[in-house]
């Protein structure tokens, strides 16, 4: 610190000087972009956290988001969070200014599991840890860690739930529909691989009837009405069931249902992600259950992961304060394998999706401040039992 004697005057120099230090210090507070941290943590190097769109499901800006701020900025460390907006070459460019920011770690969800692998190896190559987020990139050879929900697991609680909604129809042979997410995202075919084995089991048991087994390019949802209202005309309208892989693709399959004429309200239908608009289809009725995937224990935990590959940390010893098993999974096919250890795995920190339905809809969403009564509570649903009470 500089002592300037009683009477005496800095020169022009010294303002100078200290203008400029003052200049780069504001520059380097605004180092960490829109979402900012700085110092703190362990290791060195910022994070950075490469969000795909925000048109296949809003939980990436109004949820993901904000709970990757709220890690980061408890932790102290510099940070970035940038969006894609669905464009895969904006995605890779994000990935090269990451690395030439000097950043430590790489928190990746991609558009496609060909781009995500480029962005994996080029990071590796660059000595930057890579952690993929809720999204696998197969074929690439992998990241050093994956985040994401049991994603079979997600599958099997839609069927756990829609399974006994089809039975309940009392029809002697239900036609079924499985209205699955993008090829390029391989959650698309684990989530497909946890309902599947229930509809196959009953199509094989001569139960139900499998009408259309359809893939939505890139999840979507202005496809996946498109490919519903082709099932339909195909089918003549017999839809009984539709096992939607997210809520967008639940309201893609309603708009389609009533644009037909039909009552979506007696059709079973399945999503994903406990949207605001998916929860309030299902209070209004005309969707069976959405799958919670609790966004804030799965940024929080993936943050964890990535504070630990930061300070050169296992990630088998955090603690984040939720629950999540470790195991793996192969970089090859991005199918889970037994160990977290091995040549071509991945350590796979797993979480546990909760299925739900009107019936625990405040024991959930609400419970967990994910989502609230005033956002759901909102024109034709404001008129529902759920809110009149609860309201």
């Amino acid at each position: 610190m500089m002592d300037w004697k009683s009477g005496s005057r800095p020169s022009r120099l010294v303002w100078a000087l200290l203008l400029a230090v003052a200049a780069l210090a504001l520059v380097a507070a605004g180092c960490g972009g829109d979402d900012e941290g700085s110092g703190g943590g362990g290791g060195e190097g910022s994070i950075w956290v490469l969000l795909p769109d925000s048109a296949s499901s809003d939980r990436w800006e109004a949820d993901d988001r904000r709970f990757f701020e709220e890690a980061f900025d408890e932790a102290g460390v510099e940070y970035t969070i940038v969006n894609a907006e669905g464009d895969a070459a904006n995605q890779q460019s994000q990935a090269e200014q990451a690395i030439a920011d000097g950043a430590s770690v790489i928190l990746l969800t991609s558009l496609d599991t060909g781009s995500g692998g480029s962005i994996i190896e080029q990071a590796k190559e660059a000595g930057v840890k890579v952690v993929e987020y809720d999204r696998f990139n197969t074929g690439s050879s992998g990241g050093d860690a994956y985040v994401s929900f049991d994603n079979v697991k997600v599958g099997a609680t839609m069927a756990e739930v829609l399974e006994p909604a089809i039975d309940a129809l009392g029809l002697d042979k239900p036609r079924v529909v499985m209205l699955n997410g993008g090829e390029e995202d391989n959650n698309s075919f684990l989530f497909k691989d946890g309902y599947s084995a229930t509809v196959q089991a009953r199509v094989d048991a001569g139960e139900w009837e499998l009408v259309a087994d359809q893939f939505t390019p890139g999840w979507d949802n202005a496809e996946g009405l498109k490919i519903m209202e082709q099932i339909l005309v195909s089918a003549n309208n017999d839809v009984n069931a539709v096992f939607a892989a997210n809520d967008g693709l639940a309201q893609s399959t309603i708009t389609a249902l009533e644009s037909a004429g039909l009552d979506p309200t007696t059709i079973p239908i399945s999503g994903q992600d406990a949207t605001a608009a998916g929860i309030q289809n299902v209070l209004l009725g005309k969707q069976t259950m959405s799958v919670y995937k609790p966004i804030e224990a799965e940024a929080k935990v993936a943050a964890a992961v990535a504070l630990a590959l930061r300070a050169g940390d296992d990630i088998a010893a955090i603690d984040p304060g939720y629950d999540f098993s470790l195991i793996g999974i192969n970089s090859s096919d991005g199918k889970p394998a037994e160990s977290a250890d091995g040549e071509g795995v991945v350590p796979y920190v797993a979480l546990v999706p909760i299925g739900v339905t009107t019936d625990n809809v405040a024991d959930t969403v609400i419970a967990d401040g994910f989502r609230t009564i005033e956002e759901l509570c909102t024109g034709d649903t404001s008129e529902t039992t759920f809110c009149q009470e609860n309201a």
